[in-house]
């Protein structure tokens, strides 16, 4: 018979600095656990705040001498998250650990990292175990700062054939990530088996606030014309009249968004505006375009939010409907910074959400520095992944 998987938090008081914190959050982490070995074939995923950033390499080794368990996955984050089955948190501002040790079929993950642009060697050294056990889905974290990020999720997607999910970790000093080894730079993570279920999902957060425009003049990521028009006129128009006469109030507020070509499911990747010139009418957004490209406008506010996180659930609820006597087990939520305290509300609003609509479950996560779905990057969003 399969074990649940299991889900334990520990965090120091809000403001405290998470020096000297790391040994006990980690000995109350592992008492929560009850001194039990964990099942011989289990994953561990650990994620700890970025106060703790500095010593996520202890807490492995801790982890790993403690339990038995030798394969471990995670990173750091600005504000981490769990539920326990009974309980819903979000801890930022504090150093916070919460882990998550999830029972798997045997021989049903393999751990990974990639830290240079090129897929060669991580075929050489996975592609076999990929095809021999159908994997179809990627668990990875990464790192910002790296250089050719988004090039290395692509590669990596089109080599393996995986569904890649996680995210970017999030940090105000010192980044990790865990695998076989913790290290700084490039991705890691966990590739999964086909023999383990899953179901993932993703939510955009925004909501569109007009119809797909096209971009006939652009340089980089300046728009210069939108329709044949001056972009800032036709973004006036769709922000309304009183925006429009103080477009200061737009930030934070208002974004752009490029939608992926070929999806079936409207998917769009949200990007900052980062700045106008009147003068001139240009825009300036978060991100390369070319000409021909679409282009859209949406809005991010708690309602628009809380209705695109409820169709995503709905959607993996009735997915997961379709598994009889397979019930959730477990799940990993990759969250953006933006999101969480900062746009659904205090007290683990969005983790209880969650809850609310597919049941309690055993659930950890991060808050991101962008989001990753298939093999894309994406912001302002929350990737959902179910182990069933």
């Amino acid at each position: 018979m399969e074990r649940p998987f299991r889900v334990v938090h520990a965090a120091a008081d809000s403001g405290t600095d998470g020096r000297g914190h790391w040994s006990d959050l980690t000995r109350r982490c592992l008492a929560s656990l009850g001194g039990e070995r964990a099942p011989r074939n289990a994953l561990g995923l650990v994620y700890v705040s970025d106060r703790l950033a500095g010593n996520l390499t202890e807490i492995v080794d801790q982890l790993r001498l403690m339990t038995g368990l030798p394969h471990w996955v995670g990173t750091t984050g600005i504000g981490v998250l769990a539920h326990d089955g009974a309980t819903a948190v979000e801890s930022f501002g504090r150093a916070a650990i919460t882990i998550m040790i999830a029972d798997l079929p045997e021989d049903g993950f393999r751990l990974f990292e990639q830290q240079e642009i090129g897929t060669g060697a991580f075929t050489k050294q996975h592609g076999r175990w990929i095809e021999n056990h159908g994997a179809q889905l990627g668990l990875v974290h990464a790192d910002p700062r790296s250089q050719h990020l988004p090039a290395m999720l692509e590669q990596l997607a089109e080599a393996s054939g995986l569904y890649l999910v996680g995210g970017l970790a999030s940090s105000r000093g010192a980044y990790g990530l865990a695998a076989e080894r913790v290290i700084e730079g490039g991705l890691s993570g966990a590739i999964f088996g086909g023999a383990v279920g899953v179901a993932t999902g993703l939510s955009q957060g925004c909501s569109p606030i007009g119809p797909p425009h096209v971009i006939t003049g652009c340089d980089q990521n300046i728009l210069m014309t939108i329709d044949d028009r001056p972009a800032l006129d036709v973004f006036k128009e769709e922000i309304g009249e009183v925006l429009a006469r103080n477009l200061n109030r737009a930030a934070g507020y208002i974004f752009a968004a490029l939608p992926v070509k070929g999806s079936d499911t409207g998917d769009y990747l949200v990007r900052n505006l980062v700045g106008i010139d009147p003068s001139k009418g240009w825009i300036a957004i978060g991100d390369l375009v070319s000409a021909g490209d679409p282009i859209l406008f949406t809005r991010r506010d708690k309602p628009s939010a809380e209705a695109d996180l409820d169709r995503m659930l709905a959607r993996l609820k009735e997915r997961v409907a379709k598994e009889p006597g397979r019930p959730i087990r477990g799940g990993v939520y990759v969250s953006c910074v933006s999101r969480g305290p900062n746009l659904f509300g205090p007290d683990a609003a969005e983790v209880r959400r969650i809850a609310a609509r597919l049941g309690a479950f055993p659930l950890v996560g991060f808050f991101a520095n962008g989001e990753i779905s298939h093999r894309r990057l994406y912001g302002h969003t929350g990737v959902l992944t179910l182990f069933y």
